[in-house]
């Protein structure tokens, strides 16, 4: 034991779990909590995943470099975060499911910042768990990194690691790392059989069973992990948290960290209490330093610019203080029909910037982008005129065509082959996914420029 630790039994602040009957009349025992007590023989770790340290930051770092720099620092931030968590709530072990680092890193600063992340922790003798996902196959640094003692990387073969306990259950923790950057079959059948006499637990990346926004990687049922043997399935690659309970509980902990809109809402680890009886607590523990959210503004019968502006200002406003979450990089969508609707679309990032002053926007909160469907009047009050004549030939006649379909998509190959390497996958990775990113780039661009053609309209209301 490290000089000035307590022993493994006298940790503070530890819930106990006791027992008491079912409601129901049944004899059957369930745990329960005896607060400011601990378990007996508790073993405690922290299970995350899908960190993505130094992710490239693909529309960030286009549209604003200072904002993709924050986000990008808040990657480290809530890796930091969690080191400081292991060590607070003094765990056992910290236990990552894949995808640490992101990508092809060729800078080795990642390496050692990692390096020495882990080795505050094994000093302090917390065990590290580790398993690669399919981002981090791909990286040197997975070659080139090495580990302080007390970590376990899991490699290409299933692997088990046992823990002996004095005077505890031993916990045999189980992983399989993805050994190519593609893994089209369930990893479920090569881990090795539960270790007799012990608790096991697995740490897989995995899809399961699918999820919008994620590619397919070692599918696996839910019902399969269930019925495994194993008591816990540590897994990632699923950026949102997920829960099951059971004889076999199997937790999705999501991402620690936002990168970007897609990935808004609070994010957090996951802290695993199992008492020697085999019950388990979870707690859901934020650590992110930045959080993305969405909020929508109605702006219908709005006809003021400096009431628009201030509608606009305490939506954002409020859309950061219900996120609770540290920094609050906050995206608004305006809807409805006002008269203003056409300056709106014009004068978008003047918009945007008098927003941040009058929101005060600064170091708790960022606008990150302002998107407008604003119309001029009601569905049911079509305009009439030229440019609306205008825009029913571009939306009817030359949007769909195939001609303009086959430029546009030239276009976007062309830009694409004129971007940095880590940025080429802003119009998307395949050619279905650029045709619709370059379709969406020309609807927003006619619209804009119907904007600039209506706002210079005499008897505008800008």
């Amino acid at each position: 034991m490290r000089e000035g630790a307590r022993p493994r039994g006298q940790r503070r602040g530890l819930p106990c779990r006791g027992w008491r009957a079912k409601a129901s009349g049944s004899q059957d025992l369930i745990p329960f909590r005896r607060s400011g007590e601990r378990p007996i023989a508790a073993f405690r770790f922290i299970h995350t995943a899908d960190i993505h340290l130094d992710s490239p930051l693909k529309s960030l770092a286009l549209r604003d470099p200072a904002l993709a720099e924050l986000v990008g620092d808040a990657t480290r931030h809530a890796f930091t975060r969690i080191v400081d968590l292991c060590l607070e709530e003094q765990v056992d072990a910290l236990l990552i499911a894949g995808d640490l680092y992101d990508g092809d890193q060729t800078s080795m600063k990642t390496a050692r910042f990692i390096g020495a992340a882990f080795k505050r922790l094994t000093d302090a003798g917390v065990r590290v768990f580790l398993i690669r996902g399919n981002h981090d196959n791909l990286s040197r640094i997975t070659r080139e990194m090495t580990l302080p003692d007390g970590v376990k990387l899991f490699g290409g073969r299933a692997g088990v690691e046992t823990i002996e306990r004095s005077g505890g259950r031993t916990i045999a923790v189980h992983g399989l790392s993805f050994s190519e950057a593609e893994a089209p079959d369930s990893l479920l059948p090569k881990y090795r059989p539960p270790a007799a006499d012990a608790l096991n637990i697995g740490l897989m990346h995995t899809s399961l069973g699918g999820s919008p926004g994620h590619s397919t990687y070692a599918p696996v049922s839910l019902a399969a992990l269930q019925a495994s043997g194993f008591r816990y399935w540590a897994l990632g690659h699923i950026h949102k948290r997920s829960v099951a309970e059971g004889a076999t509980t199997v937790v999705m902990p999501g991402m620690p960290q936002g990168r970007d809109i897609n990935e808004a809402g609070r994010k957090s680890v996951t802290l695993v209490t199992v008492a020697d009886d085999g019950s388990f607590d979870l707690e859901e523990r934020p650590v992110g330093s930045a959080v993305f959210v969405r909020a929508e503004v109605d702006l219908a019968g709005v006809g003021e610019w400096s009431v628009l502006a201030r509608r606009i200002a305490q939506s954002a406003v409020s859309a950061a203080a219900a996120a609770a979450g540290g920094r609050s990089i906050v995206r608004l969508s305006l809807r409805g029909a006002t008269p203003l609707a056409w300056r709106i679309r014009r004068d978008l990032e003047l918009l945007k910037a008098e927003i941040e002053r009058e929101a005060g926007a600064g170091e708790g909160l960022l606008i990150e982008k302002l998107e407008t469907s604003c119309g001029v009047g009601a569905p049911d009050a079509p305009e009439v005129g030229p440019l609306a004549e205008l825009e029913r030939i571009m939306a009817e006649q030359v949007l769909p065509s195939d001609g303009f379909r086959h430029a546009a998509a030239e276009l976007g190959e062309a830009l694409v082959r004129q971007l940095p390497h880590e940025l080429r996958g802003l119009l998307g990775d395949d050619d279905a996914a650029t045709a619709q990113a370059v379709a969406l780039l020309a609807e927003e661009g006619g619209a804009d420029i119907l904007a600039r053609l209506r706002a210079d309209q005499p008897g505008d209301a800008g």
